[in-house]
């Protein structure tokens, strides 16, 4: 008799282990402000709201890269960074940047950095990722979703017309958030940095 291949979870799950310390720097705030600069996950929605009582904005700016590129105007994905946020400045709790930035190039990181430095409250925290592998050409986003009250994330695939650029080093990384401070980092199995920031009080 012929057993079929064991079924393949298409939807990976890692564990984190800085989201509960993101979540743990808003936790202090009244009715934080969080900006999600992913897609919409219903139920990332629904966790942030249980967890803070936040109220949301989900940016998408996979979603915004793909239509740049499709229209040709990648060139000009810089200037539309710098304007997306409207948000006063010192007005954001927190931040939840993903894995976004490995998709930009240098200049267009520093935009997206400097436009999210300025709207972060003194105090408030931003949580990112970074790969650390040679990214091959890798044509997919990944989607986060929160599982096990914060203790794991599963990724989900999908595709990308935006491509990953090299990874970044520890101290380009830390450059492009120079108005920030690293309040602790993470190499995880599966060749991602986790690195929490947060913005010095003056």
């Amino acid at each position: 008799m012929v057993f079929p291949p064991p079924a393949v979870d298409v939807d990976p799950f890692f564990p984190t282990k800085a989201l509960r310390k993101f979540l743990s720097c808003l936790t202090s705030h009244e009715l934080p402000v969080l900006i999600d600069l992913g897609p919409v996950v219903g139920s990332n929605v629904a966790y942030f709201g249980e967890q803070l009582g936040c109220k949301i904005f989900v940016s998408d700016l996979f979603a915004d890269l793909d239509r740049h590129v499709r229209e040709g105007r990648i060139e000009q994905f810089g200037d539309f960074l710098a304007k997306k946020f409207t948000q006063d400045a010192g007005s954001v709790d927190g931040i939840l940047c993903w894995d976004f930035i490995d998709y930009l190039d240098r200049p267009a990181a520093k935009t997206l950095a400097d436009q999210l430095t300025r709207v972060l409250r003194p105090d408030g925290a931003l949580l990112g990722f970074f790969g650390t592998a040679p990214q091959n050409g890798n044509t997919n986003y990944n989607k986060f979703i929160v599982t096990d009250e914060g203790v794991n994330l599963r990724s989900r695939a999908y595709p990308a017309l935006g491509k990953r650029q090299s990874s970044l080093l520890n101290r380009d990384i830390i450059k492009l958030f120079s108005g920030l401070r690293v309040s602790d980092s993470f190499l995880l199995k599966n060749n991602q940095r986790e690195i929490l920031f947060r913005k010095p009080v003056a």
